[in-house]
């Protein structure tokens, strides 16, 4: 394959940019208040219920949807707000020229609102990197990993699965990626490496070293 008519597709959050140790916090927070005040019941739980239905229905907003008929697009809006995202952003400062030096297109796919995105890809100096932001409003709020949205992207974007790398730090998401016939990068630190997964890596900056395994 001509390496320049691949199509690179990053996950956000835990993929290009280290979100664990301060901005799920915030988004966390933000989510649990947000539930309470639109519920009317305490902070204790309104987080159990905010986990609950993460563990059942893989986002909070979809429980949110199905049981209290929760408008997706306040909700989104509401509680991925930032005083100081900056601050909160944590990621490696050669991003920037790791995707330079990646030949093909590159899409963001990732279950985060569209503002959300953005805001974190200006931030991190990267937004022209990418060609478009597929966000959670362009899936219909069909998140990874249901395969609806992963189809709806590919049919909307106009993308053959056999030209798409899908770079991840969810398993779960690289499965679905795999049956749809795309290339499988799993940013992991686990030793063992599902059969579905083609390449693990323990960095974002170890994609151009891997690039001749895809």
């Amino acid at each position: 394959m001509d390496p320049r008519s691949r199509v690179w597709i990053f996950d956000l959050d835990d993929t290009l940019h280290h979100a664990t140790p301060a901005v799920f916090p915030h988004i966390n927070r933000s989510m649990t208040a947000y539930v309470a005040a639109q519920l009317g019941i305490s902070d204790d739980a309104a987080s159990a219920l905010r986990v609950d239905y993460w563990h059942r229905y893989g986002a909070t907003l979809l429980g949110l949807m199905r049981h209290h008929g929760t408008e997706p697009r306040h909700f989104l809006w509401h509680t991925h707000q930032f005083d100081d995202l900056s601050g909160l952003l944590n990621f490696e400062s050669a991003l920037r020229g790791i995707l330079r030096r990646l030949p093909g297109r590159k899409i963001v796919f990732s279950n985060s609102p569209l503002h959300y995105a953005q805001a974190v890809l200006r931030e991190m100096g990267v937004a022209p990197s990418f060609d478009t932001v597929y966000s959670i409003e362009r899936t219909r709020f069909k998140p990874k990993p249901q395969r609806a949205g992963f189809l709806r992207m590919l049919r909307e974007l106009h993308l053959a699965p056999s030209r798409c790398i899908m770079v991840e730090d969810s398993a779960a998401n690289l499965r679905v990626a795999k049956c749809l016939g795309m290339k499988s990068v799993w940013l992991s630190r686990k030793r063992r490496r599902p059969s579905f997964v083609d390449v693990r890596i323990e960095s974002i900056l170890d994609l151009p070293r891997i690039i001749h395994r895809l």
